[in-house]
């Protein structure tokens, strides 16, 4: 026993190290500032991805967007630049060409393959660092310096900007976009806007937690809140305090520990998730209303309310 609790005292210091944890604080500022706003961002766009099942979406554009930031790391051009590129190219293709939900899943299925094995090209065609094509997979937030965090802050401030512009109507459409259409809704068009608005946050969320890992900050958060809450104010609060505890809670961790800050991230993201559901399920079981349907399925949107 005792030599097993010694093992594990070796694995522990291998692992974490916290001594100089205050001044790794101060240094890594901008990676906290970055994982705040992009916890915002995330906890706003999952409402939305997850009352418009778009939870597939967001792993397409994701390996669109990591694809441009293979290509730009290779060409040598700014990497949030490339992967700004793919993301949009990729969102419109979906919203254009995804107007029914059986159309849209089989262009995500076939986007998606195909930016994963571009990125896959432009990595292995890359001589440079390994540490360069390890981040675009798993993300690099410990390395945000004043000029990529002005990238990020700006284009989180356009993604949060344009959700708040077209927030109502985009949650009539995307409750019951039929009625909304009826209503002379531009529905076709909000999905547009909506899959831009997409594009754009999972760009730049790629920085923090890589191409394979976006849905734990863009799906996950939405997805635990849904289970809790029904009422589209409580949704969307938790959806973004829940973002913001996996992200920034993530870094914290990771500044004394030699693991990559991802499987922090989706860790703490995970755990969330399960609780939620536990929670629910206990209400479920104790015949108290839950939040295990979507905001739709409970017509409990500002949307549904507008009709009323």
């Amino acid at each position: 026993m005792i030599h097993l609790l010694a093992d594990a005292g070796d694995v522990w210091s291998r692992l974490f190290d916290f001594s100089d944890y205050g001044a790794l604080v101060a240094l890594l500022r901008n990676s906290i500032i970055a994982g705040a706003v992009l916890g915002v961002v995330g906890g706003l766009i999952g409402v939305f991805v997850m009352t418009r099942d778009l939870a597939f979406a967001v792993h397409g554009v994701s390996e669109l967007s990591f694809a441009g930031a293979a290509a730009a790391l290779l060409l040598g051009l700014n990497v949030v630049g490339g992967s700004l590129v793919g993301s949009l190219v990729a969102a419109i293709a979906i919203g254009v060409l995804g107007t029914r939900a059986k159309d849209r899943n089989s262009i995500i299925a076939v986007i998606m393959p195909f930016g994963l094995g571009l990125g896959i090209l432009f990595l292995a065609l890359y001589d440079g660092r390994a540490s360069n094509k390890f981040g675009l997979l798993t993300g690099q937030i410990v390395s945000v310096d004043n000029p990529q965090l002005g990238y990020l802050v700006a284009i989180s401030a356009v993604v949060i900007l344009g959700l708040a512009v077209v927030w109502r109507p985009l949650m009539f459409a995307s409750v019951d976009p039929d009625v909304a259409a009826a209503r002379g809704v531009p529905v076709r068009l909000l999905s547009i806007v909506f899959m831009i608005l997409l594009g754009l946050g999972t760009a730049v969320s790629i920085q923090i937690v890589g191409a394979l890992l976006v849905l734990s900050l863009l799906v996950t958060p939405a997805a635990a809140a849904m289970r809790v809450s029904s009422t589209p104010r409580v949704v969307v609060s938790l959806s973004v305090l829940f973002a913001l505890a996996s992200i920034v809670g993530g870094i914290m961790l990771a500044l004394g520990s030699s693991i990559p800050i991802s499987p922090y991230v989706t860790t703490i993201s995970f755990a969330i998730y399960l609780v939620c559901r536990g929670v629910d399920a206990l209400r479920a079981r104790s015949g108290t209303s839950g939040g295990t349907r979507t905001l739709a399925e409970r017509g409990g949107s500002p949307a549904g309310r507008a009709r009323a």
